[in-house]
């Protein structure tokens, strides 16, 4: 590598769009925080289909509407956290923290969505 190279900036961007799997969950933490979690149905080009989990920090009241197989766009980055588990053993989950949802048929709010992913994107260049 020379010292004329650039680094590679890091880049942590997920853009899902499909059905909800279910209605989303949401809950007030102590905090009193909100979140809402749900997981987008992703369809694969074999014909089979990813179930991705989503959280939403402080949803759109909206997102309490949605039922399963109401579509939805989420723009967002993946994360894995850590809890510990009823028995004290430590467990792990990865999801797709969102930073925008909007509804499937929402033109308007989608084109937004992908302004953001392909701005994330540019910076790669």
């Amino acid at each position: 590598m020379s010292d004329e190279s650039e680094p590679n900036p890091g880049m942590n961007v997920s853009v899902l769009a499909g059905p909800c799997s279910a209605p989303p969950e949401v809950r007030e933490l102590e905090s009193g925080r909100r979140l809402a979690t749900l997981a987008v149905r992703v369809p694969s080009t074999n014909g089979r289909a990813t179930s991705v989990p989503v959280t939403v920090w402080e949803p759109p009241a909206w997102v309490e509407t949605l039922g399963a197989g109401d579509p939805v766009v989420v723009v967002g980055r993946v994360h894995r956290r850590f809890f510990r588990t009823a028995t004290g053993a430590t467990g792990a989950r990865v999801e797709v923290e969102s930073e925008v949802i909007a509804k499937g048929g929402d033109r308007r709010r989608r084109e937004a969505l992908r302004r953001r992913a392909e701005g994330a994107l540019d910076a790669l260049e």
